[in-house]
């Protein structure tokens, strides 16, 4: 990768446009249930190792999802 393409926020775009890429061409129905067409939140975590233990980031993880319910 080239200049700003190493970053962590192109590395999740990437892979959520992958992603969605080939869940879409699978079931081609949910596209039209899901609202806007996304299947992804827009919000994502990136911090390095060193920055959080390990259990910060489960515990950030689980706020996370408690929160989407």
């Amino acid at each position: 990768m080239k200049g700003g393409q190493n970053t962590p926020t192109s590395k999740v775009s990437t892979v959520n446009s992958l992603f969605n890429t080939r869940k879409f061409l699978k079931f081609l129905q949910l596209k039209k249930k899901l609202w806007g067409g996304h299947l992804w939140n827009p919000s994502y975590f990136v911090s390095t190792v060193s920055e959080n233990t390990e259990a910060e980031v489960k515990k950030y993880i689980e706020k996370q999802n408690a929160e989407s319910v």
